[in-house]
């Protein structure tokens, strides 16, 4: 196998250990522990490949299934030993969520060629599936939080697609755009970095109005 269906596999397997430990904050049997991890695993691919009017990644190659059936399993008989869930299911995440930054970018650019389209699915492949996770889990979203989030995905689908366009070998900028991706997140999540936010101020009454 190359190294970004490497990639491919890992961004996979790390998005449905978190959906698995989702599960397991909530007590849900390993029916629910099945169901998160499959819906986190495969959900922002399965949205990249419907949009691009590819074949569903894991239509065509159902070992990417079985690969979040095995991790949803194995959390289900390990989560008790980790002392912090949600923390370990953010690091995951930001694990998966630069893996997936790098495989959607180099979907999107290898359907298209369009480097907007690149950065656009590299983007949504990235925070589909823990979006997805957060909603039928019941958890707090990611997509929410004050840290960033989005911007370290298409800081990744970005750097990918620069470093295609430079003629790089594909493992290389896979490569460099996951680190970058992770390193942003992670600097997020350990110095809580963000973005400045919106201040609202109070409205004007109608009858203030000229």
């Amino acid at each position: 196998m190359n190294p970004l269906l490497y990639l491919d596999y890992a961004g996979v397997a790390v998005f449905a250990a978190t959906g698995a430990l989702a599960a397991s904050r909530k007590e849900l049997d390993v029916i629910g522990f099945l169901f998160l991890a499959s819906f986190t695993g495969i959900g922002g691919g399965t949205v990249r490949d419907v949009i691009l009017g590819l074949p569903v990644f894991w239509v065509v190659n159902p070992a990417y299934v079985l690969v979040c059936a095995a991790i949803a399993v194995l959390v289900f008989f390990t989560a008790h030993l980790v002392e912090s869930r949600y923390k370990l299911l953010l690091w995951l995440d930001a694990l998966g969520m630069a893996a997936y930054a790098a495989i959607g970018a180099a979907k999107g650019l290898e359907a298209t060629g369009s480097p907007t389209v690149a950065i656009i699915m590299g983007m949504l492949t990235a925070t589909f599936g823990g979006i997805l996770r957060d909603l039928l889990a019941g958890e707090p979203s990611v997509l929410l939080k004050p840290e960033i989030y989005v911007s370290a995905a298409m800081a990744g689908a970005g750097i990918y697609t620069l470093a295609e366009l430079a003629d790089l070998p594909p493992e290389v900028s896979a490569v460099v755009a996951f680190v970058a991706a992770f390193m942003v997140r992670g600097g997020a999540l350990k110095f809580g970095w963000t973005f400045p936010a919106y201040r609202s101020r109070p409205g004007r009454r109608p009858e203030d109005i000229p």
